[in-house]
């Protein structure tokens, strides 16, 4: 519990450096930097949230992470070009939210990891079906379907490493979210300011080889110095763990990226709008989480 403490303190510290360091950089610079304020400011929001996920009871953690995903899907949502008959469809998804996280809130693994890929993704088509019949069919059952993958199933692992782990579940998503998050930050800094190497540019120009291995660098030393103190892991595991996380989190990023283009293809302003939002910042933990977590539960038995 106090390492957790502790962590967090160094985290909110950090995050008042960096905003510090950046109020100067606006005051003394004529550049562009709306691209890492929108970044500062939801990774404020995050912080609060995940500091309410992390540092109370599982209720309060599931509730949270609950609303989260809600706000992630109807963000993802508003992307799609959506008609009257997708609407029923799109209240089905959201019923599922409260469904999915009542398996976890129960500790019933079985029903949670099979929930959304099975039942979900089976009935989901019916109200479509019934509603509007086949027109548009594929492309609205289809988005809607991997929404709720990447925005409920994914994120909905973060909830059940307490339930799975009591002992060190509050832990063990306290260092997948700093993973991921420095994961995201390095490879951001270094493709915008050392990057020359776009891996897919078609799809986001700010993704670049040095980012990635820039992200995958540090993201595995800050893992190696954080194992000890938050992770029941063993050197090698701890150094694995920001690996894994690392290129989990890098194919998060770059998937989300492809689809929000994808979606938002025809409407630049909306996508340029899209970058400062959450969905932008939790592409990685979509990955991360789900990935993360059942490694975890295959190796070790405290899971």
């Amino acid at each position: 519990m106090l390492e957790r403490h502790i962590t967090l303190i160094i985290i909110f510290c950090v995050l008042l450096i960096v905003n510090l360091v950046f109020y100067i950089m606006m005051k003394n610079s004529r550049n562009d930097h709306g691209t890492l304020s929108q970044r500062m400011k939801t990774w404020w929001g995050m912080f609060f949230i995940f500091c309410i996920a992390i540092l109370f009871n599982p209720l309060v953690t599931i509730i949270s992470l609950m609303v989260l995903c809600f706000f992630s899907l109807k963000e993802y949502f508003s992307m799609i070009k959506t008609r009257k008959g997708d609407r029923r469809i799109f209240l089905w998804a959201y019923l599922a939210i409260p469904i999915q996280f009542y398996w976890i809130a129960i500790g019933w693994y079985g029903m949670f990891i099979v929930f959304i890929p099975v039942y979900v993704f089976l009935l989901l088509p019916i109200p479509r079906l019934i509603g509007k019949g086949t027109v548009g069919f594929l492309r609205s059952v289809s988005s809607t379907q991997w929404g709720i993958m990447l925005m409920v199933f994914g994120l909905s692992h973060l909830a059940y490493y307490q339930i799975a782990s009591p002992t060190h579940g509050s832990n063990l998503v306290l260092f997948l979210i700093v993973l991921t998050q420095v994961n995201d930050v390095v490879h951001h800094l270094v493709s915008v300011y050392l990057g020359k190497k776009k891996i897919i540019p078609s799809a986001n120009p700010h993704v670049t080889w040095e980012g990635f291995l820039g992200g995958l660098l540090v993201t595995t030393l800050v893992s190696f110095g954080l194992y000890t103190y938050l992770t029941p892991f063993t050197p090698l595991f701890g150094v694995l763990s920001g690996v894994i996380i690392s290129v989990a989190g890098f194919f998060g990023m770059l998937t989300i990226s492809v689809l929000r283009r994808d979606l938002l293809i025809e409407d630049t302003v909306k996508l340029e709008n899209r970058k400062g939002s959450y969905l932008t910042r939790i592409d990685s933990l979509a990955y991360t989480s789900p990935i993360f977590f059942h490694i975890i539960r295959y190796y070790f038995d405290f899971m």
